[in-house]
């Protein structure tokens, strides 16, 4: 009796983790046309606008910042994204957080922009998950970020030799050497002010 017990649960546990990796069959094409929600379109441009100009306050961008993940998290909890734009616009706001949940939120987002049809968003979701792992401590891999230091600018923690050149490329993102002449403009930037 306990061996067929347990020769059900070695079955059980064998067969699960295979049939949760098949995709569903009952989801319409990713790509279908849907409307974007206008509301995330603004919530994204007020985003980005508060980023730009020449004296930000940054303490006031923080609160602004918050207050629009709240709403887009409100928009996704009523299934008001639909559009791959939806999506990626979704992605830059959460991005913009401080937590790591933010910014894996903002690469899971990511992921279903590209999913829907916006290429656009390969880079935002490179950018994310970078932007996640240095969070919890863990090395970068597609090399993203770059964090002034005392010592300067710095990618690391970076794992440079986990992707290749042509995995970055294919998710829009800047190959090794392109990063490194990034970081040696950076550095001359801050020597000459």
């Amino acid at each position: 009796m306990i061996l067929r017990k347990l020769t059900w649960l070695s079955v059980l546990l064998l067969t699960a983790p295979a049939a949760a990796q098949e995709p569903r069959k009952d989801i319409a094409s990713q790509t279908a046309h849907r409307p974007t929600n206008p509301e995330m379109t603004a919530i994204f441009e007020a985003d980005q606008a508060a980023r730009k100009g020449p004296d930000i306050e940054w303490v006031t961008v923080a609160k602004e910042d918050a207050a629009r993940r709240k709403r887009v998290g409100e928009l996704l909890g009523a299934g008001e994204l639909r559009s791959g734009d939806d999506f990626y616009h979704a992605a830059f706001v959460f991005q913009h957080g401080g937590e790591p949940s933010d910014y894996l939120k903002a690469h899971a987002l990511a992921l279903v922009a590209v999913a829907r049809g916006k290429e656009e968003a390969t880079w935002i979701a490179a950018a994310t998950l970078d932007r996640y792992l240095m969070a919890i401590g863990q090395p970068q891999i597609y090399g993203t970020q770059f964090q002034k230091r005392n010592d300067g600018w710095s990618q690391e923690p970076f794992a440079r030799e986990l992707l290749s050149d042509a995995m970055r490329e294919a998710s829009r993102v800047p190959t090794i050497a392109m990063q490194e002449e990034r970081l040696a403009e950076l550095t001359t930037r801050d020597a000459g002010e």
